[in-house]
Order: C-alpha cells, then structure tokens, then sequence
C-alpha cells in the first residue's frame, strides 16, 4: 500500500487518483500507524512552506515522516513537499522544515519573467527515476521557490525559468520533485511508476 500523507494540504485526490492510475493500491491517510505500515509514501503539499510545515507539526507527523525516512522507507516529496526536506525557506524563515537535506529553498530569480514559473517546462535529468520518458520531457510546474542543497550531487533533475532550477532531488530511499506528475499527463505517471517500482 502507498500512502499520501494528509496533513491539510496538497491536491489529495488528483495525486491518489494518480498513484491508482498508475497501478498501485493507495490510501490517503493523516493517521500515524497507517503511515508506518505503507510499504512507500507519497508527501504532497501545496501553497506556503510555513503553513505546510506548521500544518505537520499540528498533526505531529513531521516526526513519523522522519523516522520512517530513516528506517529506509521510500518517499516521494511532490512540489512543497520536495522543499520541506530541506532546513528552511526564504518564504517563511523563521519556520524550520524538517531538515532531511542540507541547504535552503530560495525564491527564484527570473529578471522579467513572471513569477509563479507556471506551466510546462521541459527537465534535464539524471536519474534512474526518469527513464522510460525520453529526451527533454516536459512537466507541469506552479512554483515561486526552489530547493538549493548544499550537497549538490542530490540534485536529479533542473529546469531552466531565467536561471537554472532544482527540478528533482534523490538519495537513497528519497525521491523527490518539484513539478507536479499528477497534472502531467503521460510522463507524470511514468515517473509515478518508476517510483512504485522502486525496491
């Protein structure tokens, strides 16, 4: 079973009916035991990283996530969630986030381009995560902040929107986007897939 984590934020039901689609049994759940018994996870979240965060902590789930990352369990971070595992963000920055990756999340730097970078933009990857979807595949993006690690090995996939952008991070047990598969047609559920498969 495949749970995404509801912690009041995130688009719930387009990222289940997602995971369905893509030939998985999921489950939405803010409960803590269900989460631990999920074979993998899925953590969306959408809008402001302190309001996601702050929404995790009511939930005492920051914790549960944490711990279940550490015992190896496969997480997929989708959009906020993505910039959650990082230690803080511009955009709220007395609000730390869960600190699973060193470095920060900045808001981005596009000189006369219009920020949110929304819509569909096209990745550079390199990582096992993106095979089966061929050269320069475009997703759909709504963002206004980008993860910059510290270690930039973690970095599986940019974007280019007047500078270059964190589209993707990986290590390990950890997988994690900044665009949103579920809106993204055929290549979103490719990724989907690749990540269910993932041991």
């Amino acid at each position: 079973m495949i749970a995404v984590i509801d912690y009041g934020v995130g688009n719930l039901f387009s990222v289940s009916k997602a995971v369905e689609a893509s030939g998985a049994e999921v489950e939405v759940t803010g409960d803590a035991d269900r989460i631990r018994a999920a074979e993998k996870l899925i953590l969306p979240g959408v809008g402001a990283f302190g309001d996601c965060m702050r929404n995790l902590r009511a939930a005492e789930l920051d914790g549960v996530i944490v711990e279940e990352i550490e015992r190896g369990k496969p997480l997929m971070g989708i959009c906020v969630g993505l910039q959650i595992l990082f230690e803080g963000s511009e955009e709220s920055p007395d609000e730390p986030g869960l600190g699973v990756f060193k470095g920060r999340v900045r808001r981005i730097r596009a000189e006369h381009l219009k920020i949110p970078h929304m819509g569909w933009n096209f990745i550079r990857t390199s990582d096992g995560m993106f095979d089966g979807i061929g050269e320069r595949p475009y997703f759909y993006f709504v963002h206004s902040y980008h993860a910059v690690p510290t270690d930039r090995s973690l970095i599986a996939a940019t974007t280019d929107y007047g500078e270059e952008l964190t589209a993707a991070v990986a290590r390990d047990n950890i997988f994690a986007v900044q665009f949103h598969p579920e809106k993204s047609g055929d290549v979103g559920l490719r990724v989907l897939r690749n990540f269910m498969g993932r041991a």
